[in-house]
């Protein structure tokens, strides 16, 4: 199948090998947004959520989510993360949350998965803590915005 790695010549599904790839530093970063009726972006962004702090948990959901994603996608492998980083930017104008996850390691496959997966993460850990006052959540734009390190090199979403 061309161009699709994680496939072998009679299309089985297998792990890729990475092992002849140079151990280098790589980086990923990923974006995400929740958007939310204004009283719910007004709830969180106030502090007034019954659950406690939503942009708080929803960071560290997010820094989890990143450390778990070989357990979660069956072909991603386990990686040693060196730094995950979540930022959950209000946006009055959505209204709701913007979401951009920064996956660093030094390894031979790229931080990709790790980065979406811990934007997603947060995404949906807002709508858990704040579903009981808006169903109508929206989360969208899932994508990687950054890609650096490896024999690919450097991709930035335009």
């Amino acid at each position: 199948m061309s161009g699709l790695t994680h496939f072998d010549a009679k299309g089985d599904a297998h792990m890729v090998d990475v092992s002849e790839k140079a151990v280098t530093a790589r980086i990923a970063t990923a974006e995400a947004y929740v958007k939310m009726a204004p009283e719910t972006f007004d709830i969180i962004t106030e502090g007034r959520a019954k659950k406690g702090d939503v942009i708080g948990i929803a960071r560290l959901a997010g820094i989890m989510g990143a450390k778990k994603t070989p357990d979660l996608i069956p072909l991603c492998h386990p990686l040693p993360v060196s730094k995950v980083s979540v930022d959950l930017i209000p946006d009055p104008e959505l209204p709701g949350l913007r979401i951009e996850a920064t996956v660093k390691t030094t390894g031979q496959t790229g931080v990709e998965m790790e980065a979406l997966t811990a934007a997603s993460t947060a995404a949906l850990t807002v709508y858990d803590m704040a579903k009981a006052v808006d169903r109508a959540m929206v989360i969208g734009g899932l994508r990687v915005v950054l890609k650096d390190g490896g024999k690919s090199g450097r991709y930035e979403a335009t």
